[in-house]
């Protein structure tokens, strides 16, 4: 006789642990609140789906994950993006690593992924059930007694995948789970500075971001945003941060170096362009790697004639410049989403949770993997990798019992 297993929520977590569940072995629903499933794959990599990360030491891989390191290592030794990589592979999906080490389907597509997930669970005739919105979860002496809008399922095994909402972790927390209280990572930040006015689109590829009264500093491409700054600087720092930058109401100062470099080498850098193009002039010197409209405006700020000859630009001046590009000051005002990835810090208590195979230490016969627990990570794939490695990871703990 077949057991049954409802997973809560079809996301990455949820589908990946179905795809890999032996059919001969259970009966699985999945139940999906929204219309579609899998709709944080659809969106990500701006709708190419960033798959995971080129990272193949479980050592360096936790390194990305600013909550949930110290369990994950156990788990990536298991199951790491090079895993991930030969499963869609085997499934005749094409994966591609970019230049930032990223991983892409080569279709450029997330469709590719989602169609590669839903033909697997499909194929084991398993069941999805979407705008099935969970209403409560009960606890009979064998079994879970789940009760949507739609309609009541029985469950000997419930694997719950259904990301940080706070109803769902209100469910789990009635459930008698401990939650740490959610708060938003991977945000950008809300800066209205004349240096960013009008440049929406601008980017730096190696800029250095610090948060001075938190004593936290981070380095990488940087965008200039209709709302202030963006790109994986401001992103890191701001899921390293997540709690602290909560607490401080997303109203603190940084200090923003969009050279990355010293101050001292843009200095050396300056004279030596200064010394063997002495007859130019400084709004068409092209001294750094920043745009022409970037430059024109440091040099607005730092109250330099465009037209002035790049000879006669005084000390005084060029430390005003230096310092407007490598110790510029703002002030963030608060924050933005970014794009549709919204992640959360927070959610089910880690120490509640058996990392050998992602059940509940709380509930028998409970699962939870993905967002609902108290993990997140950068930008770059690393969030989807804990739930591909999470998610294997129950379903070969259910495949042995």
């Amino acid at each position: 006789m077949k057991k049954q297993i409802i997973i809560i929520g079809g996301g990455a977590a949820g589908f990946f642990c179905a795809a890999n569940l032996d059919e001969n072995k259970f009966h699985v629903t999945i139940l999906e609140q929204n219309s579609d499933v899998l709709q944080k794959v659809k969106i990500s990599g701006g709708g190419r789906c960033n798959v995971s990360h080129a990272c193949f030491d479980p050592r360096e891989l936790v390194n990305f994950y600013p909550r949930g390191n110290k369990e994950l290592l156990s788990i990536f030794h298991k199951f790491q993006p090079g895993d991930t990589m030969d499963w869609f592979e085997q499934r005749n999906v094409a994966l591609k690593i970019e230049n930032d080490n990223r991983i892409f389907p080569e279709s450029n597509s997330s469709q590719t992924i989602i169609n590669a997930l839903v033909n697997e669970v499909s194929g084991k005739r398993f069941t999805v059930k979407t705008q099935s919105v969970v209403l409560s979860i009960e606890a009979t002496e064998t079994q879970y007694l789940i009760k949507t809008n739609n309609a009541d399922y029985l469950a000997d095994y419930v694997i719950y995948c259904t990301g940080s909402s706070p109803k769902s972790l209100k469910m789990l927390e009635n459930l008698g789970h401990k939650m740490v209280e959610p708060v938003p990572s991977l945000f950008t930040f809300n800066i209205k500075n004349d240096v960013l006015k009008d440049l929406m689109g601008t980017s730096f590829s190696n800029a250095e971001v610090s948060i001075p009264k938190l004593k936290m500093d981070e380095s990488g491409p940087m965008l200039i945003t209709h709302w202030g700054l963006s790109g994986p600087a401001v992103l890191k720092i701001s899921a390293w941060k997540a709690r602290e930058l909560a607490d401080l109401k997303y109203r603190f100062e940084i200090l923003v170096n969009f050279l990355g470099i010293d101050s001292e080498d843009a200095e050396q850098i300056f004279k030596k362009y200064r010394q063997e193009n002495p007859k130019k002039s400084i709004g068409t010197s092209k001294i750094f790697d920043i745009t022409t409209r970037f430059w024109h405006r440091i040099l607005w700020l730092s109250k330099v004639d465009l037209d002035k000859n790049i000879s006669s630009i005084s000390s005084k001046e060029l430390q005003l410049i230096l310092q407007h590009l490598c110790k510029n000051l703002m002030t963030v005002s608060g924050k933005s989403t970014y794009k549709d990835e919204f992640v959360t810090a927070g959610g089910v208590d880690l120490k509640e949770i058996n990392f050998k195979n992602m059940s509940s230490k709380i509930l028998k016969n409970f699962y939870l993997a993905g967002e609902v627990l108290n993990i997140d990570a950068v930008t770059g794939g690393f969030n989807f990798q804990a739930c591909w490695s999470e998610a294997w990871l129950m379903a070969q703990d259910l495949n042995t019992l």
